[in-house]
């Protein structure tokens, strides 16, 4: 089976860019350093700061899916309640 790839947009509200930011960037280290994860990384949008983008590569969709359930994800959820305009993810297959 291919590498599962994920692209995340996170728009945060415009009085919450900050926070939403810092509470991004501590998911970080910890994702790298779960197994199945080969890469996370985190984007901000040059002309829109509020627009965040994660690009992630995982060995498979299984492994995806623990990360999705671990407790930093559910801390993030709860530190950013009310300051996120909007979420979309794309699990995504590479084909060239």
């Amino acid at each position: 089976m291919a590498n599962l790839t994920i692209v995340a947009n996170i728009i945060a509200k415009v009085d919450k860019v900050e926070l939403v930011k810092m509470e991004l960037l501590k998911l970080i280290d910890v994702t790298r350093a779960e197994k199945g994860c080969i890469n996370y990384d985190l984007h901000q949008d040059n002309e829109n700061p509020a627009h965040f983008m994660f690009y992630e590569n995982w060995i498979s969709r299984e492994l995806w899916q623990t990360h999705m359930g671990n407790q930093h994800l559910k801390d993030y959820m709860a530190a950013t309640d009310g300051a996120v305009e909007s979420f979309e993810l794309n699990e995504m297959t590479k084909i060239a």
